[in-house]
């Protein structure tokens, strides 16, 4: 599943499709995804103009211009496409990618200047809703704070574990906690902080908490970064995507020797909640 800094990717390669311009027209290509459609999703939407693009944990919001905000979540498989001549980036794709089919083009936007945007989404786990008011969205009321933000901070993450039973994985995993983790930067930030997966998250506030804090926003901002740094410039006509990957120290490294400096291990993996873990069993502890 695409995590924050993947969505981070795609709402910059949006922007300067999207922002400040009006869209013309939408067409559905059926009356849901993971979820049905709001009733009236492509007429209240079409002759809007974007002002910008924000995102919140790993959804996007596009704000238009008479209030609404058109919530989306790419879930599993979803992804943008841009076709447009006289744009220098597209949104990005991820490591778990497939080629995108445009039979699962569910949601086409035509925009001024002769854009196209187009929501591809073959699993459709994916959704989009309208939103009026950002709390009083049950998908963003309840969000902790973003991993790279000021409210994000050892002493927040010590306050907000102290007394938890489960395992630190779980915790960071649960968006009430911290917005926008997902398994894969969870795994990094884990390795980062040299602490294990399995460890009670009870057991992180103080010394531990001051590791993981910065372990998990420098994480993020060089997910980011790799992201926005390597979006190729769009040269053709035919949709096609920029392409990113992240190297990553443990996750999907099973067998592998451990990247810290100094240390013997090997990275293993574990199943925790049904998803895999990877970690090194010597330096995390």
């Amino acid at each position: 599943m695409p995590e924050l800094p993947e969505v981070e990717t795609v709402r910059r390669g949006l922007v300067p499709a999207l922002e400040g311009r009006r869209i013309l027209a939408v067409r559905l290509s059926r009356p849901d995804l993971r979820f049905p459609f709001p009733p009236d999703f492509a007429s209240r939407v079409a002759g809007r103009r974007v002002e910008r693009i924000d995102r919140r944990a790993k959804y996007l919001l596009i704000r238009l211009d008479d209030g609404t905000t058109v919530l989306s979540h790419l879930g599993m498989s979803g992804r943008y496409s841009i076709e447009a001549a006289d744009l220098a980036v597209q949104p990005g794709d991820f490591v778990h990618a497939a080629p995108a089919n445009p039979k699962h083009d569910h949601v086409v936007l035509e925009v001024e200047g002769g854009v196209t945007v187009r929501y591809n989404d073959p699993r459709r786990f994916g959704f989009m809703d309208l939103v009026t008011v950002d709390a009083d969205s049950p998908y963003l009321a309840d969000l902790g704070p973003e991993p790279n933000s000021n409210a994000f901070s050892s002493a927040y993450l010590s306050d907000v574990l102290r007394g938890r039973r489960t395992p630190i994985k779980a915790a960071l995993l649960d968006q009430k906690v911290v917005a926008g983790l997902g398994n894969i930067y969870v795994c990094e930030a884990l390795h980062r902080a040299r602490i294990s997966p399995r460890r009670l998250a009870a057991t992180i506030p103080g010394a531990r908490a001051e590791r993981l804090a910065p372990a998990v926003r420098s994480v993020i901002d060089a997910a980011i970064a790799a992201g926005g740094s390597t979006l190729r410039d769009f040269a053709a006509a035919d949709g096609a995507l920029g392409y990113f990957q992240h190297t990553f120290r443990a996750y999907g490294r099973e067998g592998g020797p451990c990247p810290e400096t100094g240390c013997t291990g090997h990275i293993g993996r574990i199943v925790q909640s049904g998803r895999s873990t990877f970690f090194c069993p010597v330096c995390q502890r």
